[in-house]
């Protein structure tokens, strides 16, 4: 039976990718919330292993990140924590202009309604 657990776990950790819309905190603990299991259920798990896993399957908006941080850094000994700091700090900056940018679009939703009946025209 624990043989069959680990096994459904490894699969999901090998499957397991961020979604676009995921937040890196989040991929974190779900990433992190399958590899607790997996040493639950007897497996070594490497943070070497954790941190490859993270850098290969985060959501293409931090591809230009994952580059920075493997050239610039012996990725072997990069603990976890290191990690998620550097891509929580990469997020903060990125929020403001995802923001700009959201409420840009909202603004000129709501002026495009503006003058003619919400842009039906003269009636």
């Amino acid at each position: 039976m624990k043989g069959a657990q680990l096994q459904a776990l490894r699969k999901e950790l090998e499957v397991l990718a961020m979604r676009e819309v995921e937040s890196t905190d989040k991929y974190f603990a779900r990433t992190m919330y399958i590899a607790n299991r997996m040493t639950t259920h007897g497996e070594r798990m490497e943070q070497i292993l954790v941190v490859e896993k993270i850098l290969c399957s985060l959501a293409s908006q931090f591809n230009y990140v994952v580059c920075s941080i493997e050239e610039s850094n012996d990725v072997t000994t990069f603990s976890i924590d290191e990690l998620q700091s550097s891509f929580l700090v990469q997020e903060q900056h990125m929020k403001p202009l995802n923001q700009e940018i959201d409420n840009e679009q909202a603004l000129k939703f709501s002026n495009a309604g503006i003058g003619y009946g919400c842009g039906r025209g003269l009636s």
